[in-house]
């Protein structure tokens, strides 16, 4: 038989909070909880925002003064809900109303005239500009006089067009987690996003390695943009305009595969096969297809799959902003006729009237096995990957333009999934759509979806957008939509778009339920989820991922009875 490559363990971290054991997907679906199930989720991101600390069976404030979490929460739920999700972009990354940049001037000097300064003699250029005249001072100064021009730059901070995005909770600070010693934020991530999926299995690794071999073991993380804050790329590209020093650690760190790095040499000392894939948007599920692979050839038989993108630096928002492809505060202030002020809440408004995508950061991990191993050690099984797909789009007139190769993923992951649960099983799936919250995905997704819906006879496929809530975090972005596929079939909630108030007149919507209200099943009534992802350059994937009652289904007519009991039993 082909081995099935089954979940057994996941975690990291988005705006919604952790993702191990459906923290952040609760905080999506906050308002269909059962009062208990509310309180647990409210708890969790109370002590992972640092507001509380929950030590000898108590929950505390900093100083280990004892609280009363539902007096604590009354008070206090209102700052968490604030404080997750898409929002105002906060201070803590930087600062959005004065985003740091340099003016060049030209100073020019009548003839006769000069300009004087003094400096230090260590701020002295090596090569001093000939129309500079230098003389040393008595105190290791220089007086410089200087004739004709000058070149130079001036800070001049402005404020950001752009004041949303989908930031991690605040108060949340990998690097005070661990000894960070100046990681980039996105390898900080990495650390806490794979550890958080590594401990959840709750399975010791050592455990795990007794029963594979060395190289049966894989790493396949990266991140679609590398690190570019100013402990890697960012600084290292710099450094030198700025009058700084390149450090050591920038260039190495800033690498798109350091992920994986990471995870091998810091987490797991793995042995085994390492590196990953880079596909825009996309880039998660190119990852889950190469881990997919390999579990099926029998050439691996645990493969840790996921990416870490933290993007929201100055220049990501400049370049992005300046390609007209986030939404700005005046554009999203004249979606809402009236308004006087932007709600940046719903900065992310997925096949509605929109202007834009929201930045966002996140990390996000998943350890697959295949389903032999899973049932020797007695994994929890959290779904099975059924099928990737990815295709490109052909010849286009535009680089970031769409193409026809996402109608040709969506297709075979729904066939892919026909193939495995039936057409009932089918008819009982639904779609994490890409849903970026900008006009052209509005329409060319939506056109997408409802012509495979047509094709295959699903009358009204449910159709979520997590973006509405997490914002886009680039390479993560599936990673996402698959974490809060897995809540869903353990809550039975399917996110609503709750940041739209009307579909867009231009989306088609045959065929298609595009929720905008989160929306109640029986999770054993959700045999299948299909993820897609469209990215820049024409990188398109799309996934068949099976409910974890139907991966047992397959395991009972694969394995036996007992041997679904023997797996009951070490589970």
């Amino acid at each position: 038989m082909v081995p099935l490559p089954v979940i057994v363990g996941f975690g990291g971290i988005n705006p919604a909070g952790r993702s191990s054991f459906h923290h952040a997907y609760r905080r999506m679906v906050a308002s269909a909880l059962s009062p208990a199930q509310l309180r647990d989720t409210y708890l969790g991101l109370a002590t992972l925002m640092n507001m509380l600390v929950y030590q000898d069976g108590n929950y505390c404030l900093a100083d280990s003064t004892p609280v009363d979490p539902d007096v604590w929460l009354a008070e206090n739920q209102s700052f968490i809900d604030a404080h997750t999700l898409v929002r105002k972009l906060e201070d803590n990354l930087f600062d959005p109303l004065a985003m740091p940049r340099q003016v060049t001037s030209i100073a020019m000097l009548e003839e006769g005239e000069e300009l004087q300064f003094t400096l230090r003699k260590r701020h002295l250029p090596r090569n001093p500009p000939k129309n500079w005249l230098v003389t040393p001072l008595s105190d290791g100064n220089v007086k410089v006089v200087v004739t004709g021009s000058m070149d130079f730059l001036t800070s001049d901070p402005t404020e950001s067009p752009v004041h949303s995005a989908g930031q991690l909770p605040s108060g949340f600070d990998p690097g005070k987690l661990y000894a960070s010693r100046n990681h980039p934020r996105g390898l900080q991530l990495t650390v806490f996003g794979a550890s958080d999926a590594i401990n959840s299995m709750g399975i010791a690794w050592d455990t795990i390695l007794k029963h594979v071999a060395p190289d049966q073991v894989a790493v396949y993380a990266t991140s679609a943009m590398g690190q570019l804050d100013q402990n890697s790329n960012g600084g290292l590209m710099q450094a030198r305009l700025m009058g700084k020093r390149v450090t050591s650690k920038q260039l190495a760190l800033g690498f798109a595969e350091m992920p994986a790095d990471f995870i091998n040499a810091y987490i797991i000392g793995s042995l085994g096969s390492t590196g990953g894939q880079v596909g825009a948007c996309a880039t998660f599920l190119y990852n889950l297809r190469q881990g997919m692979h390999d579990i099926r050839a029998g050439r691996k038989r645990v493969v840790i799959v996921g990416n870490s993108e933290a993007p929201i630096t100055p220049e990501v928002i400049d370049g992005y902003s300046t390609m007209g492809a986030l939404a700005e505060d005046a554009a999203l202030l004249a979606l809402d006729p009236g308004a006087t002020e932007v709600d940046h809440r719903r900065a992310c408004r997925p096949f509605s009237t929109n202007c834009g995508f929201t930045l966002s950061e996140s990390a996000q991990f998943f350890v697959l096995m295949d389903d032999a191993l899973a049932l020797e050690l007695g994994a929890t099984i959290y779904g099975g990957v059924g099928d990737v797909f990815v295709n490109a789009d052909g010849f286009k007139k535009s680089i970031s333009g769409p193409g026809v190769g996402n109608y040709l993923t969506v297709a075979k992951a729904v066939a892919a999934t026909k193939a495995m649960v039936g057409d009932a099983g089918l008819q009982r799936s639904y779609v994490q759509a890409h849903g970026t919250g900008t006009p052209k995905n509005r329409v060319t997704e939506s056109h997408i979806l409802s012509q495979t819906a047509k094709a295959f006879g699903i009358e009204n496929w449910p159709v979520a957008a997590i973006k509405s809530y997490v914002g886009h975090s680039i390479s993560a972005a599936a990673a996402d939509q698959l974490a809060t596929s897995l809540g869903i079939w353990e809550y039975g909630v399917l996110p609503g778009i709750t940041t739209i108030d009307h579909i867009a007149d231009d989306v088609h919507s045959d065929n298609l339920d595009i929720l905008m209200q989160h929306k109640q099943l029986d999770p054993l009534a959700i045999d299948a989820a299909i993820l897609n992802s469209k990215g820049f350059g024409g990188n398109n994937a799309s996934a068949s991922i099976l409910a974890p009652h139907q991966v047992s289904s397959m395991l009972e007519k694969r394995h036996g009875a007992a041997a679904l009991t023997a797996y009951a039993r070490a589970n």
